[in-house]
């Protein structure tokens, strides 16, 4: 079929207004900068649209260009997708436990021989792991538990920190706000445990080097990252701005929202301690998968630097 050059340039047009397509999980905190950076300062020719996934999405279907999930996904999808890039980091969160004391809980570990809520295989499972370790503990000497988290009190029966008051479970750890209404609903038996030098959320941003080398995709990723570090700014400067707009995409209280704020770190980038950080995960992660670790000159090249260069 012959075309025109009308047709050429038509075509050309169409590929370059396609918009981004991020997949991300909508419900979480961490999320937010990502529709907030759309809105209000993303300067692209079609705006970016957000549809419920991750960075599993941009390994698995070709219609995702970027994706947003903590560390622990990102290594996961790595381990088979060797085209998988870092490319931005959006917050960095130091999880945290809350236990009942009324368990007889006082420091990390009186949690041997513990009920530990968590979600399996995720972040929060290793974070409840490496934290219990650097108190000498091992996984054998305390029980995990599953349940979901809560945005919102009242929390149902089947969530952390009502199982958390019902004594179903001593202790747990995830993602926020869930600890901080488990430590509300516990009062002045809640202890908390936290220790970022063990393990932190970093919680990135994600794409394949295919998306990086279209030269187009390209020019509206470095956009896109663009109006997100013109929106982590704001959200680590001026956070009484966005305040009331977090806690309406999650469905989260202004005042929790407040309240667990500065647990998280509008990052943008990272240092050199990344790398050995991903490689100490990387092989806690292959244990429980039941895969080889990924070598050091892969993971050096999962931390692509090139569109924080751009910028």
């Amino acid at each position: 079929m012959r075309t025109t050059p009308l047709f050429t340039a038509c075509f050309a047009y169409f590929l370059h207004t396609t918009a981004l397509k991020i997949g991300s999980s909508l419900q979480w905190i961490e999320h937010t900068p990502q529709p907030y950076a759309i809105k209000n300062f993303y300067k692209g020719v079609t705006a970016p649209t957000i549809a419920s996934g991750g960075v599993a999405s941009v390994a698995s279907d070709t219609s995702f260009d970027l994706g947003a999930n903590a560390e622990t996904q990102g290594l996961k999808q790595y381990a088979g997708h060797r085209n998988i890039r870092l490319i931005y980091i959006i917050c960095e969160v130091p999880y945290r436990l809350v236990a009942n004391k009324a368990s007889g809980i006082n420091k990390l570990s009186d949690l041997k021989g513990k009920r530990i809520g968590t979600i399996a295989k995720t972040s929060a499972t290793v974070f409840v792991d490496k934290l219990l370790a650097s108190a000498g503990l091992k996984e054998s000497d305390y029980t995990l538990v599953s349940g979901s988290v809560c945005m919102k009190a009242p929390c149902s029966s089947s969530t952390f920190p009502q199982q958390l008051v019902n004594r179903q479970i001593d202790a747990f750890g995830v993602w926020e706000p869930a600890v901080e209404l488990g430590a509300a609903a516990l009062g002045a038996n809640a202890i908390i445990f936290q220790n970022a030098s063990v393990y932190r959320e970093v919680y990135s941003l994600y794409s394949t080097t295919d998306k990086l080398k279209d030269p187009a995709k390209r020019k509206d990723i470095v956009a896109f990252v663009r109006a997100l570090n013109q929106t982590l700014d704001v959200f680590a400067n001026k956070p009484d701005t966005v305040y009331q707009t977090v806690a309406s995409a999650t469905g989260v209280d202004v005042s929790v929202v407040k309240a667990v704020w500065p647990d998280h770190h509008w990052s943008g980038t990272w240092g050199a301690d990344l790398l050995p950080f991903l490689i100490d995960e990387d092989a806690y992660l292959a244990k429980k998968d039941n895969r080889a670790v990924i070598p050091k000159a892969d993971l050096e090249r999962f931390l692509d630097t090139s569109i924080i260069a751009e910028l």
